[in-house]
């Protein structure tokens, strides 16, 4: 399987908007989950929200609800993450990770493959 590649990460001011893509056609393409996470400095990684390719089921942490979504654009290949009303909490590294079948958590240790990262900073 081909490694997921993230795009789009930046600065913003609070209350700000960014969204982030993931080229993943590989993954779309079968019955897969593609998940967004991210890493704050000095803490842990952290499931943001998953998605199952075939029918789009999704899923989110609590503190992103309401303002982060996730989605899947078939045409391009890509698991895209919106993300509106950002807050500095939000500032972390973001990755785009992928495994082989149905999404069953958002804990980061059963995804196999990983993209690099993309920073995303929000300013107070």
């Amino acid at each position: 399987q081909v490694q997921p590649l993230e795009s789009g990460g930046g600065s913003v001011q609070a209350g700000g908007s960014l969204i982030l893509s993931c080229a993943a056609s590989g993954y779309i393409a079968d019955r897969n989950c593609v998940g967004w996470f991210r890493q704050p400095p000095g803490k842990g990684r952290e499931g943001v929200a998953t998605l199952y390719t075939p029918g789009g089921t999704t899923d989110y942490t609590d503190s992103v609800k309401d303002r982060f979504t996730i989605s899947q654009d078939n045409d391009k290949g890509t698991v895209n993450l919106q993300m509106n009303n950002l807050k500095p909490e939000d500032t972390a590294i973001y990755y785009c990770a992928a495994h082989l079948g149905a999404c069953w958590t958002r804990n980061w240790v059963v995804f196999n493959y990983w993209g690099q990262g993309t920073q995303v900073t929000v300013s107070s």
